[in-house]
């Protein structure tokens, strides 16, 4: 038996909707990362609000009802999908090494996360994915879909497990130990990244994922995000195992209903765990936020959903399709453009660069994200794209995934996300 070269996904074979979410993904992305780009949100620790224009705190709770925690979740969703795409593809070129080979690119993922992360910026989500990447391929992926099921319901479970635990055993003194703690933060991240030099601010992400990493009960947060990206992931490989994208056409009166039924709850529960937080801002857990925290968990992805959902809908309407070419442009180039959000931004806010840290509110923060969208990186996309198979981080991964001879065999060609 021959044994082919395992090679990026073929241009023929890409499904344009995956790059339309994809992109759509890093917009919402880069909305909900501007408060971490552009001031420490550690000042609030103590329940205080930082921004006190009513502009700016109506700004906040549209961000929190509409794209909190929504946007990370589609992407996670799409790299649970393109795992499965991306690793039976490996299995069919070389069965004997498509775990190693995957491995590898999931390595090379990481190391990219880890120096994002303690470098240039501490938000970093890829070395999350690569982790969970890991448990897929070594522990998840030989699960049948009804074992995978029962872990998203654990995935669902655990947050509110968790937020009892700490209502029932966190006392007020560790809290207020907490809150000083995170105002330390603040008044540190003030310095380094508003007026610190590069390497300032890489001293002080390594600090901080040190601490979230290194500090136990900020470690049992840190599982509490993974254990939330988890579920959607697997949500993603359900996606591709049933191969819901490629039978848009067959699913479409399912994906009728489902959208509605999306939109209703997902909204509902959305704004009543805003609306929760938002009235509850003293510092210190409760059976309130216990509560909020669970309606938070089941929108999130109950939104997200109702965001695929729709633009599913919209994209296979011919008059609406063109609509989504600046969508799908960004979505072609997802890892270079997540990455291009970090240069971007840190270069807007911190000292070293135009150092508007901190001068930015969030209504004035959500209308910069929406124009570095559209106004840069969706035409630098573009450009790119013009003279290239693939964006340059991506070019990157692939040849330290796969090496010269996988590039040259499959030339032509781009790497889907996952």
């Amino acid at each position: 038996m021959s044994i082919s070269h395992p090679q990026p996904l073929p241009d023929a074979e890409r499904l344009p909707i995956l790059d339309v979410l994809r992109g759509f993904a890093l917009m919402g992305i880069l909305i909900m990362n501007m408060p971490g780009f552009s001031y420490s949100w550690w000042h609030e620790a103590d329940g205080s609000r930082y921004w006190p224009a009513l502009l700016d705190q109506r700004a906040e709770l549209v961000r929190d009802a509409l794209f909190s925690g929504k946007f990370n979740s589609l992407f996670s969703v799409l790299f649970g999908l393109g795992f499965t795409i991306q690793f039976a593809r490996m299995q069919q070129a070389d069965p004997l090494h498509a775990d190693r080979l995957y491995l590898k690119r999931l390595a090379v993922l990481l190391a990219i996360g880890v120096v994002h992360a303690c470098v240039f910026w501490m938000g970093d989500v890829l070395h999350v994915y690569a982790v969970l990447g890991i448990v897929l391929l070594f522990g998840l992926r030989r699960c049948s879909d009804r074992t995978l099921i029962w872990v998203m319901v654990g995935c669902i479970v655990y947050p509110l497990v968790a937020s009892l635990l700490r209502v029932a055993f966190v006392t007020p003194e560790f809290t207020a130990a907490r809150v000083a703690l995170m105002k330390g933060f603040a008044l540190t991240g003030d310095a380094a990244y508003g007026a610190g030099n590069f390497f300032d601010t890489a001293r002080e992400n390594s600090r901080i994922m040190a601490f979230e990493y290194g500090n136990l009960y900020s470690l049992w947060g840190t599982f509490g995000w993974y254990v939330s990206m988890t579920l959607t992931m697997l949500l993603g490989v359900l996606a591709g195992r049933r191969r819901w994208a490629q039978r848009i056409p067959e699913l479409m009166p399912q994906i009728r209903r489902l959208t509605w039924v999306m939109l209703v709850a997902g909204l509902a529960l959305s704004a009543l765990a805003t609306a929760i937080f938002d009235a509850n801002r003293t510092p210190g857990p409760s059976l309130i936020k216990t509560f909020a925290g669970l309606c938070y968990n089941v929108s999130r992805p109950m939104v997200m959903v109702f965001y695929v959902l729709l633009i599913v809908q919209l994209f296979h309407r011919d008059s609406w399709r063109g609509l989504f070419r600046p969508f799908e442009l960004a979505g072609r180039m997802p890892l270079t453009n997540y990455l291009m959000q970090t240069l971007i931004c840190t270069t807007l806010f911190y000292g070293w660069g135009f150092g508007l840290w901190a001068k930015l509110g969030p209504a004035a923060g959500l209308a910069l994200s929406l124009a570095l969208f559209f106004g840069v990186q969706v035409p630098l996309s573009y450009w790119w794209l013009r003279g290239h198979k693939r964006g340059p981080m991506e070019s990157l991964w692939a040849r330290l995934t796969y090496g010269r001879t996988g590039l040259r065999a499959g030339a032509g060609r781009t790497v889907p996300s996952g």
